[in-house]
C-alpha cells in the first residue's frame, strides 16, 4: 500500500550522493516517492540509492548540457513522468577576497551553481510541461540573500537562483508547475565539516558557525529536507516563487 504525501510520484534529486541532496532523497522516499538520485559521483549515488526502497541512481554531470537533456529524456521515458525536482547540485569553490579571486574559481562555481542549475531546471520543466503538472525546489543559500566575505562567486550564483526561481514560477504557473527555493545557512554536512577541519582554528570556526543564528547550533540536512518536502507537496499548493530561509533566524537579525 502506497502511503505518504508522495505516493505514486516520481522525484528527481541532483547532487543526491551526499549532504542535503541525500537527505532530501531519503525524506521523499520515506514519504512514498520513487526517487531518482543523480550525482556526478556514481558510486555515491548508488550507495545512497541502495538505502532507499525503489530508488534508482544515475551518473550525471550537471555542467554538461547535452548530458542533462539526454538524461531527463531517458528518465521521463523510463519512469513515465517527473513529478518533483530537487535542483540541488552545487559547489562552494575557493574562498578569497574579490580582488584575489582568479578567473578559474569564478568559472568553476558558475558552471555548476548557475549553468548546471539552469540546465537541470530547463530539462525538468520540459518534461513537466508535457505532463501539465510538477513542483520544483531549487537550492539557494543564505549567502544568496546576504553578503558574506570571501564568497563572491558562490553568493552571486546563489542570488541568481533566487531570481531564476521567481522567473520560472511566473512563467510556468499556468502549466500547473510550482517553483520555489530554499536558502539554508550553515548546515552540518560533510562539506561544512571539512570546511571546519580546514580552518586555522577549527574549534573557533565551529563555535562561530554554531552561534551565528538566534537558534543555537547548526541545522541538519534533515531540517532542510523537511522544508523541501513541504514545498514539493500538495500542502504547499498555493506557494510558488518563494525562497524560504532555513537559517535558524539568521536573517531576522
Amino acid at each position: 500500500m502506497i502511503t505518504g504525501r508522495f505516493g505514486g510520484r516520481v522525484a528527481v534529486v541532483t547532487g543526491a550522493g551526499s549532504g542535503l541532496g541525500r537527505a532530501a532523497a531519503r525524506r521523499l522516499a520515506d514519504e512514498g516517492a520513487e526517487v531518482l538520485l543523480l550525482d556526478r559521483d556514481a558510486v555515491a549515488a548508488h550507495d545512497a540509492a541502495a538505502e532507499l526502497p525503489g530508488a534508482t541512481a544515475y551518473e550525471l554531470d550537471v555542467t554538461d548540457a547535452r548530458a542533462v537533456s539526454t538524461t531527463f529524456d531517458h528518465l521521463a521515458a523510463r519512469h513515465g513522468t517527473l513529478d518533483a525536482l530537487v535542483n540541488n547540485a552545487g559547489v562552494v569553490g575557493e574562498q578569497l577576497p574579490i580582488h584575489l579571486t582568479p578567473d578559474a574559481t569564478w568559472t568553476a562555481v558558475m558552471r555548476v551553481n548557475a549553468d548546471g542549475a539552469f540546465f537541470v531546471l530547463r530539462a525538468a520543466l520540459g518534461v513537466m510541461v508535457a505532463a501539465g503538472r510538477g513542483a520544483v525546489v531549487n537550492m539557494s543559500s543564505s549567502s544568496g540573500l546576504s553578503g558574506k566575505p570571501n564568497l563572491a562567486p558562490y553568493g552571486f550564483s546563489k542570488a541568481g537562483i533566487v531570481g531564476l526561481t521567481r522567473t520560472a514560477a511566473v512563467e510556468y504557473a499556468a502549466h500547473g508547475i510550482r517553483v520555489n527555493a530554499v536558502a539554508p545557512s550553515a548546515v552540518r554536512t560533510p562539506l561544512v565539516e571539512a570546511h571546519i577541519r580546514a580552518a586555522p582554528d577549527p574549534a573557533a570556526m565551529e563555535q562561530r558557525m554554531e552561534s551565528q543564528s538566534p537558534l543555537p547550533g547548526m541545522g541538519t540536512p534533515e531540517d532542510v529536507a523537511a522544508v523541501i518536502a513541504f514545498l514539493l507537496s500538495d500542502d504547499a499548493a498555493r506557494i510558488t516563487g518563494l525562497t524560504v530561509p532555513v537559517d535558524g533566524g539568521y536573517h531576522a537579525t
